[in-house]
């Protein structure tokens, strides 16, 4: 099944789907910044370390990567993801937040030239433009628009920052198809996770509504990131980019269909803008890779 010329680009989809409503559970969690990436980073990085020891066939070789600079970048990464993204929900308008996360193609096209040479198609360059378009649509046109507020620029800060993590992350897996996803992935949410219980203090992490912060951890986050970061190593990490923007349009609805909060109808037609531009370019993908199989 791996050897399908289109296994990167389904596993991306699958993985990108699981992510979209990981914003929803965030609200009805009803927590704080720090105190959700303590609760995110430790059952996340509880899942993911679990998994490679139950998993791992060569644990020393695995452990020796991890002091590498590849192996160390990649925990660098998702302590940051776990970090920035949490505080940004937390604070910001969800819309900005998502709106800056959704540069990630862009990043990842140039972390892949400047890091291993890989040309971006021109397909993927229009499909960016056009994604991009139908989400700055969604979220700043017509009535109900999001305004930047300084909360708002925090947000597009943290989402640009997430952006950059996530993309490189990518990349270097795409590059270093040894590295253990599980064990790297595991501990820098873990570390984020420590970090997070430390500002928030115990005593308080318990506040809020522990179950929705619960399916976080331990279903939604472990399976969409481990899915994503496996399929940059069958796809172009711009490829895997582009369909986690599926968050960024999905993710509202959920929210909408969870709490209420009903989106605008520029909302829904830059939703489809992006959902239909994916679609296209996913259906054409699949055929020029059938053909050249």
């Amino acid at each position: 099944m791996t050897r399908h010329p289109l296994f990167g680009l389904v596993l991306a989809t699958f993985g990108a789907l699981v992510l979209t409503p990981d914003a929803l559970f965030m609200r009805l969690s009803g927590m704080g910044g720090y105190q959700m990436v303590g609760w995110r980073g430790l059952l996340m990085g509880a899942v993911m370390v679990a998994l490679w020891a139950l998993t791992s066939r060569r644990r020393g070789r695995d452990l020796a990567l991890l002091g590498t600079g590849f192996g160390l970048a990649i925990v660098a990464c998702q302590y940051f993801n776990a970090t920035l993204f949490s505080l940004g929900i937390a604070h910001a308008p969800v819309a900005v937040m998502l709106l800056a996360v959704a540069t990630v193609p862009v990043f990842a096209a140039v972390f892949a030239r400047i890091i291993i040479g890989e040309p971006t198609r021109r397909a993927t360059w229009v499909t960016i433009v056009v994604v991009l378009f139908g989400i700055t649509l969604a979220v700043f046109g017509g009535k109900g628009a999001v305004t930047l507020t300084s909360d708002a620029l925090l947000g597009a800060f943290a989402g640009l920052g997430v952006a950059m993590v996530l993309a490189l992350s990518f990349v270097i897996l795409r590059a270093r198809p040894d590295l253990p996803i599980p064990l790297l992935i595991g501990l820098g949410a873990a570390l984020a996770g420590v970090t997070g219980v430390v500002i928030t203090g115990p005593a308080q992490m318990a506040e809020g509504t522990v179950w929705a912060i619960v399916v976080c951890g331990v279903v939604i986050l472990p399976v969409s990131f481990f899915s994503l970061s496996l399929a940059s190593r069958y796809t172009h990490a711009s490829n895997v980019s582009l369909l986690l923007l599926l968050e960024t349009v999905l993710g509202p609805l959920w929210v909408w269909l969870g709490v209420g909060e009903g989106p605008t109808p520029m909302m829904l037609a830059g939703g489809v803008i992006v959902v239909g531009s994916l679609a296209v370019y996913l259906w054409h993908t699949g055929r020029r890779r059938m053909a050249a199989a």
